[in-house]
């Protein structure tokens, strides 16, 4: 499956201030182009129903009193007080604008240029269905709702997942069981656990949602040398749902899950660790209040120390942070930039002021396919690494997403898993230290090669065998072992 991120014509926001919902940003291609992906492939695209952009033909005709477009928008005539409000951002509310009707104040939860649609108006509604079916006509199998949680707006309420944006997310289910039954609806809801799987809606909303407790938690396992808050996060999940299991975006490392498993310790801990790796942290507004909303970064830079350039285990340790997500249930998000080792995007964020383009660095052909075809590069190192696991994991039926698995208590440095599907089980192992560590004796594993029992120490290798019982040393990449009872 592949994830397009927008490729409308837009404003801002790397795509996301949408200037037209049914037409392809000529730049970028045709919908010709997306037609012969979808040949290829399950594709996903974004349906974003929160806001356009400032620039768009709709609010430009609320802006000039075409009556089309008069309640497409929420507007004020002053500012209103809303304590209770939660804000994914720092920035104002409301933005004000010159209308037929003279300068207003328009709601913008996400800033000036993405200016939230009204959903109390059923032709607003109606249009985004619209381009829903547009969608499906172009070959297009996947709908990511983004941001899904802010559409419906109560004063004296959060206004984020109230039960009308619910209400909205059940009627598109309900409309694609009837028109495209093999549609998967996927859900991006950044918010704490029981926020985030309440789209699940008891099979009545999203067939998927976002494990996004899984960024932050495996930052913190291998800053920590640690993997207890991992653990104790993976007892508490409901095992009947199906998680879009991934550590990047083209987003930040959302908090807000984290919040509620880390210590507050740990979770300052966090947000030191990026600024020293050189990131960002981007702020939320709740109650007047800001705290951190996500850390921008890409994961191989907040993954790894920036001083230690030479340190050998710069990408086997990364590929070790891949590898646990590769290893849960559910269907891991492969992020481009992390398939492709990329490092904090620096020169964007100074460019346009957006704290995200440190990790949405532009891809060039010639410099991209130059540096892949370096042996010595991490680029290289990263994607051989990479495809090499994926391999692996393709070949295995115990990774099948409804499979059964259970993570294992062993060290707290080591994160265990076995995974389970039609009689077939397989057991996986990652050190998230530079220790060597040796299993304890209650832990005993076939070797596949010699027939002979695994206790050695846990190795620095993933898909492959070792010729003993481990390899020593300091590994960070994780053992894969094929069991058999």
């Amino acid at each position: 499956m592949v994830h397009l991120l927008p490729f409308f014509p837009s404003s801002s926001d790397g795509g996301y201030a949408f200037i037209d919902y049914k037409e392809v940003d000529p730049k970028l291609g045709t919908w010709e182009d997306v037609r012969k992906l979808a040949k290829e492939y399950r594709l996903m695209v974004d349906l974003v129903m929160n806001h356009v952009s400032s620039q768009s033909k709709w609010f430009q005709g609320f802006l000039q009193g075409d009556k089309r477009y008069r309640d497409y928008f929420i507007w004020r005539g002053s500012r209103i007080e809303m304590p209770k409000l939660f804000r994914p951002r720092a920035s104002p509310l409301f933005t004000a604008f010159e209308t037929y009707m003279g300068k207003k104040l328009v709601w913008t939860t996400f800033g000036e240029d993405q200016v939230d649609l009204n959903y109390r108006s059923p032709q607003v509604l109606l249009r985004v269905i619209d381009v829903l079916l547009a969608y499906l006509s172009q070959g297009v199998e996947i709908i990511r709702l983004d941001a899904v949680g802010y559409e419906w707006k109560e004063v004296n309420t959060s206004c984020v997942n109230l039960s009308k944006t619910q209400q909205i997310v059940r009627l598109l289910r309900s409309l694609l069981k009837y028109v495209a039954p093999y549609v998967v609806l996927v859900t991006e809801a950044n918010f704490a656990y029981e926020e985030n799987v309440a789209y699940f809606g008891e099979e009545h909303e999203a067939n998927m949602v976002y494990k996004f407790s899984l960024p932050p938690l495996v930052l913190d396992a291998f800053a920590r040398k640690d993997t207890s808050h991992i653990l104790r996060e993976k007892k508490r999940l409901r095992r009947d749902l199906l998680f879009l299991n991934f550590l990047a975006s083209h987003d930040g490392i959302g908090l807000p899950s984290a919040r509620e498993i880390l210590p507050q310790e740990a979770f300052e801990n966090l947000r030191r660790i990026t600024v020293e790796h050189g990131g960002l942290v981007s702020y939320k507004s709740t109650d007047g209040d800001e705290s951190p909303y996500e850390l921008n970064i890409s994961y191989f830079d907040a993954i790894n120390e920036p001083q230690e350039e030479t340190d050998p285990l710069l990408v086997g340790r990364f590929l070790a942070s891949q590898a646990i997500m590769l290893a849960l249930k559910g269907i891991p998000g492969i992020y481009v930039h992390s398939l492709l080792g990329s490092r904090n995007y620096g020169k964007g964020v100074r460019e346009t002021g957006i704290k995200r383009m440190i990790n949405r660095e532009p891809l060039h052909p010639e410099s991209l396919f130059a540096s892949l075809s370096d042996p010595g590069s991490v680029r290289h190192q990263v994607w051989e690494g990479y495809l090499h696991m994926l391999r692996v994991r393709g070949r295995e039926r115990s990774f099948h997403p409804w499979g059964a698995r259970e993570v294992v208590e062993l060290d707290q440095r080591l994160f265990a898993i076995e995974r389970r599907f039609e009689g077939e089980e397989l057991f996986v192992l990652i050190n998230v230290s530079e220790d060597t560590i040796r299993l304890p004796s209650h832990c005993r594993r076939f070797d596949p090669l010699e027939g002979k029992r695994f206790e050695g120490e846990v190795g620095a290798v993933w898909g492959a065998f070792p010729e003993r019982y481990g390899v020593k040393g300091k590994g960070k990449k994780g053992l894969l072992l094929r069991c058999w009872s």
